[in-house]
């Protein structure tokens, strides 16, 4: 797994959707949380964005992307 962090503006540009969007879907847990880099800063990793992406373009329901950011969010932990 890549570990490369994106900032929100290469986010919203590699999705196609808006911050509010990306803020709507996290709630609704269909987007993954993200890094906090500083106290007012925060990112997400390159490889989860694409993972949804890519979830996205193959017609995964909701449940099935709320599982895949379960197993995304999880795997973060393993990156240390």
């Amino acid at each position: 797994m890549r570990t490369k962090i994106v900032r929100g503006p290469v986010v919203d540009s590699n999705t196609g959707q808006g911050r509010s969007t990306r803020y709507v879907r996290m709630a609704q847990g269909l987007f993954p949380k993200p890094i906090k880099l500083g106290p007012r800063s925060v990112g997400w990793l390159e490889s989860e964005v694409e993972a949804i992406n890519a979830a996205r373009a193959a017609g995964k329901s909701d449940d099935e992307i709320r599982a895949l950011v379960l197993k995304l969010e999880a795997a973060r932990k393993t990156l240390a």
